[in-house]
Parts: structure tokens; sequence; C-alpha cells
């Protein structure tokens, strides 16, 4: 009797375990696609579609490693599906276009496509002036005092600050005072006006008007003066899916 009760209760607890299991993989391909549809991270340059690159990304890190600008940061736990895997902030540092692409170089398991080979192949998303209410071109108001503390303040907590990063600050450093233009000319696509300009607007400022040539790296996102930037990037979105065939016009 204490046999079969034994016996009893281990397939119970078999069968139990492998229900629990079955739930909880069920589960997961349930809600993974919800899940993934919450993610909406800025990937790295030529970063394949999200359901794929997250199949593809072995969270090596290399790409990481070799970016000159200390762009890219490892998802982790805290912060949504693809743990361990890549993604750019632009509020706390864009991607700058490297010409040779590091990083898609580095990329081991094709996450990041190697037909990705200039800048100009780069298309991680389109900026999009979501804030014109706060655009300090608009409101002709001057890129305010303590911008340039702001702007180096990242690159000097890094430890091995690149030559890369030192032309970066170059550029950013006296501008306050000015009048704001800096997410046209901190661009870094070799033809930025064919990404975005500064275009009159109606109340008597300058606007930023973006073009198809935007490759989405963030850019214009991180200079933006604002303590809340006025400008963004939607990931993985093309020019034609937000702007379609309207003009951005002036308004």
């Amino acid at each position: 009797m204490a046999k079969k009760v034994q016996t009893d209760r281990r397939d119970f607890v078999k069968y139990s375990t492998l229900g629990l299991l079955g739930l909880v993989m069920g589960g997961g391909i349930v809600f993974s696609p919800y899940l993934e549809g919450k993610e909406n991270k800025l990937r790295p340059p030529g970063a394949v579609p999200e359901k794929d690159f997250l199949a593809l990304c072995i969270k090596c890190g290399q790409c990481l490693q070799v970016c000159p600008y200390h762009s890219i940061k490892l998802n982790d736990i805290n912060k949504g599906t693809g743990e361990g895997t890549p993604f750019i902030d632009p509020n706390i540092r864009a991607c700058y276009a490297c010409n040779a692409v590091p990083c898609v170089l580095a990329c081991p398991s094709g996450a990041l496509d190697h037909k990705t080979e200039k800048a100009e192949d780069i298309r991680m998303g389109i900026a999009v002036l979501e804030f014109p209410d706060t655009c300090l071109g608009i409101s002709r108001t001057p890129i305010p005092e303590g911008y340039d503390n702001k702007m180096i303040a990242f690159t000097k907590s890094v430890r091995n600050e690149t030559p890369e990063e030192e032309e970066l600050i170059k550029k950013f450093m006296g501008r306050e005072g000015e009048a704001c233009n800096l997410c046209a000319d901190m661009c870094p696509v070799p033809n930025p006006l064919s990404a975005i300009a500064m275009v009159p607007d109606a109340k008597g400022g300058k606007r930023p008007e973006i073009y198809e040539g935007c490759i989405g790296c963030g850019a214009c996102q991180d200079v933006c003066p604002t303590s809340t930037p006025s400008i963004v990037v939607k990931p993985r979105m093309t020019y034609e899916e937000y702007y379609g065939n309207k003009s951005q016009g002036i308004s």
C-alpha cells in the first residue's frame, strides 16, 4: 500500500510539473507577441526586423565594445523583453553614424545586417518634431547657459574617452546664447540637408523639417537643449510610414 502511495505521489509530481511547464511555455507563446509589441527600442545600425533580431542576437556585446561613441547599451531585466540585447538611448548618447559602421562588422550572428556598410545605409527610425511648442528654434529662444556642461557630462563619465568623442564635444561647445539649430547642425548624415533642415515657421522662428535621408540615428534628440527633447526618433519607422505624402509645411 505504501509503495502504491509513493508511486502515485511520484506520478502526481511528474505530471503536475509537466503540466505547469506546459502552461508557462504556452503562456510565453501567447504573451510574447504582446511583450514584443510593447518593446520599441532604438536598435543599433543594421538591426534586422525585431522578431528576427531577438532570435538572432547572441547577446555577446561585441557591438558595444567597438562603438567609438559609447552609444550602445545592453538591455537589463528591468527594461522589458530582450534581456542582454543591445539598444541605443538617444537621451543619453545617440548613434553618430560611423562611416565604417563598426558595430555591424563586429556582429557575428546576423542580428545586424552586414549589408549596412556606410552611414547612408543605416535605417534605425525616423525623427519627428514631437513637441513643437518647446522648440527653441520656433520660439526664437537662444541656447541656454549650461548647455555645454549638459552635453559633455556623459562623455566625461566614460573612462576611455575616444578621439571621436573628443571631436564631437568640440563641435558641441561654444553655442550658448546662439539661435538654436543644433538638430540640423549636428546631424551626422554625410549630406545632412537630405535628412533635416531648419525652415521658416509661421511664428517667425525656424523649425526642423525632416526629409527622406533621415536615418533615425537620434543625434537630433541627443543634442536638443530642452529638458524634454522637442525632437525625437520613432524607432523602426520609415519616412513613408510616418509622413506619407503629407507635407510637413509651416505651422
